[in-house]
């Protein structure tokens, strides 16, 4: 008997994210054994993740388990794993909008759903925020295409656009927008707004934290000072939000804003929540534009609001600008009722992964 299992995935980029991406039946059905073949074809916990397929960063540590949905007027059933780099750590709290860009052909590429035309719809429901997105991926001929001409900042080329409509957005894990009922709140010193749309997240203004909103990740990423008391805030800012102890969690996730230096309606750094993020979150972005539609948020007097509301809004990253159409009803975001962006996605590999086979023989 071999001492390796091995396990059908599709190595891909989505958007400015990288991982495995898996049929759900290829992996175990308990959570707990789930984890920790996770960790294992991932190379955690290891700095260097030297003993899998990891990319060593939070952002290529990635996972997408996929399978055919039982829900009415959904197509497939999509769960996000983030998978720490050096901790034995494996969490399904938080969504990734950037790794959902490549379930819509991954699940076209496994035959989960058949192409249908020069486009094909893919109705997805992501497990961790029970919300519902409609991914359009470019299929002529029959095939997923990749290659193309949309550029995304953080992704060196170009690639075939591939559309995101968030359907769910407001409540993805407390179920309100505004999880403790303020647009605007001080925790210890510091104002914050609480906001839940598509992603828990606690806002702050660059400013009430001494710094400008436009260091690079890499300045960020060296002041352990200035993580140690974000993580303090964060850890009220989760009590509040009435998610627990979150000191394990990636979930809320944090970002600071700044006035725009060009062009765009918001500057923005984005934690995720240990480390900054080298571009923007999809996720991110959502809640980042609906903080700023809403009046008396922390974003009020830096944002630069396009006249028509139905207009995109932009942000700024470090790795350039990320575009969310924000759709309301009403007045501002406390009635949001869907957000689009563009990805690109591409496939890198397909095959098989391999684990101890004694992880697939280990009792729940």
């Amino acid at each position: 008997m071999s001492s390796a299992h091995a396990i059908p995935c599709i190595l891909m980029r989505g958007g400015t994210s990288k991982g495995p991406y898996f049929r759900s039946h290829d992996l175990p059905a308990d959570p707990d054994q789930r984890d920790r073949v996770l960790l294992a074809l991932m190379g955690s916990p290891d700095s260097r993740q030297i003993d899998g397929i990891g990319g060593a960063d939070t952002l290529t540590s990635k996972v997408a388990i996929v399978g055919p949905s039982e829900r009415p007027g959904v197509d497939v059933d999509y769960l996000f794993a983030q998978v720490s780099v050096d901790q034995p750590i494996v969490d399904t709290a938080p969504s990734c909008g950037n790794m959902l860009s490549g379930v819509g052909p991954f699940a076209i590429e496994t035959g989960m759903v058949p192409p249908a035309g020069d486009e094909t719809r893919v109705v997805i429901f992501n497990v961790n925020t029970g919300s519902r997105i409609e991914a359009i991926v470019q299929t002529p001929d029959g095939t997923v295409r990749y290659d193309g001409a949309v550029a995304i900042d953080g992704v060196p080329g170009t690639a075939a656009e591939i559309r995101l409509n968030f359907l769910d957005i407001v409540g993805s894990k407390t179920g309100a927008l505004l999880p403790t009922g303020k647009t605007r709140e001080t925790i210890d010193g510091v104002e914050a707004t609480l906001i839940d749309v598509s992603v828990p997240m606690m806002i702050l203004r660059s400013q009430d934290l001494g710094k400008t909103g436009y260091e690079t990740p890499a300045e960020l990423d060296a002041d352990t000072a200035f993580f140690a008391r974000l993580d303090a805030l964060r850890l009220e800012a989760g009590r509040r939000m009435g998610l627990g102890d979150v000191s394990g969690m990636v979930v809320p996730k944090v970002a600071m804003l700044a006035a725009p230096q060009g062009d765009a309606a918001i500057a923005a750094r984005y934690f995720v929540p240990h480390k900054t993020h080298a571009a923007m979150a999809v996720t991110g972005g959502l809640c980042i534009a609906s903080a700023c539609a809403l009046e008396g948020t922390v974003a009020e007097g830096l944002a630069r609001l396009p006249a028509n509301p139905k207009d995109q809004i932009v942000v700024e990253h470090p790795s350039g600008i990320f575009e969310i159409a924000l759709s309301t009803t009403g007045e501002g975001a406390s009635t949001s009722v869907s957000g689009g962006v563009v990805r690109t996605a591409r496939k890198l590999m397909s095959g098989h992964v391999h684990v101890p086979a004694a992880l697939f023989a280990q009792a729940s």
